[in-house]
């Protein structure tokens, strides 16, 4: 059986729970910055590189990955969301981005296998990659709009290592996640159908769109439906949002693409709003209660959390919709949906 159908049968029988984030778990381990460089020889500070952990220190990846399967997560994302050549210039590392992803996903593979032997649950890795931190649609120099740091070639080809690795170390899926640019997204998109003819394998998408302000659009100007209409013909496995604001924000644009989306709907939000410090105060109940409603609702097909989540956070969601019925996906009339930065439908 594929993948792309054990899936399906898993989302037709429960609603999915998926993990949080990585960042914080590993903050809490407290790795001084020779633990993040280890043995790689890397001269430059790699405080604060995550994606590097994956390489230099397996066994604090390891244990999150069993907090959050332990916490009830069906759906394990890499620890791999800055893990691409642009990124890990800031560290001097990008030499490094083919081992650090085949190791985030053996990591996460054999978590979830050893998981699954035990008690027989289908459990899945995503392969998650960020949106680097360049952007296609707008310009970093406000008196030259037309001026790019990179180009779309230069993306695709980031975005094929990366998936290509991910893919290596056993990663079912690619997530293409927190999409801040459109554009990004697609040249991601591509990156992962090129693999796939190179590979001669299916390769099913999630797509995982992040809202820059309460109106529902992303950096790059479009709405949640726009997007939606934009990126369709990818046929992804999931759609949904991730990161943006906490639950409770999310609610008005969860229920739009739960309606047209013609796929599983898969939505991770922030542990609520940051206080004044950054930090995120929301508790594993308020979350779950939140989530909850959509899930009554017949909103969702897969739950996770983002930033501010904790296994605890994913633990109180995974109770919280316990024998919910997920999702239905809608039927979709076939008229032509066309998109600039707002949605426009040709009805038959």
């Amino acid at each position: 059986m594929s993948k792309r159908t054990e899936f399906a049968e898993a989302a037709t029988q429960r609603i999915l729970i998926k993990d949080g984030p990585y960042g914080t778990e590993i903050q809490r381990a407290r790795l001084a910055p020779e633990d993040y460089a280890g043995d790689t020889g890397l001269t430059a500070d790699q405080k604060g590189n995550n994606d590097l952990v994956n390489l230099t220190q397996p066994q604090v990846i390891r244990t999150i990955c069993d907090s959050y399967i332990d916490a009830g997560a069906h759906i394990l994302a890499t620890n791999t969301f800055n893990a691409n050549r642009i990124s890990q210039a800031d560290y001097d590392a990008e030499h490094l981005v083919h081992e650090i992803n085949v190791s985030a996903a053996r990591i996460v593979r054999e978590a979830v296998d050893e998981a699954t032997a035990k008690d027989g649950i289908p459990r899945f890795v995503a392969g998650a990659m960020g949106p680097t931190n360049k952007t296609l649609s707008l310009s970093p120099d406000v008196e030259d709009p037309g001026f790019r740091e990179v180009t779309y070639d230069e993306i695709l080809a980031v975005y094929v290592e990366q998936a290509r690795a991910l893919i290596e170390g056993g990663a079912d899926f690619i997530l293409i996640e927190t999409v801040f640019d459109t554009l990004n997204c697609k040249a991601a998109i591509m990156a992962v159908k090129q693999l796939e003819r190179e590979l001669g394998q299916d390769i099913p998408i999630m797509i995982s769109l992040t809202l820059t302000d309460l109106s529902g659009r992303n950096l790059s100007g479009h709405t949640v439906e726009a997007f939606w209409y934009t990126v369709r013909h990818a046929k992804p496995l999931t759609m949904g949002l991730n990161c943006s604001f906490g639950a409770e924000q999310l609610r008005p644009h969860v229920q739009i693409l739960s309606d047209i989306a013609d796929t599983y709907l898969m939505v991770y939000p922030n542990a609520g709003l940051p206080n004044d410090l950054g930090e995120y105060d929301e508790l594993p109940e308020t979350t779950a209660a939140l989530t909850k409603v959509w899930a009554e609702n017949g909103r969702v097909n897969a739950l996770g959390g983002c930033c501010g989540s904790t296994p605890a956070h994913i633990a109180a969601m995974a109770a919280a919709v316990d024998g919910i019925a997920p999702r239905k996906l809608p039927t979709v009339e076939p008229d032509m949906r066309l998109a600039g930065l707002e949605p426009f439908t040709i009805a038959a």
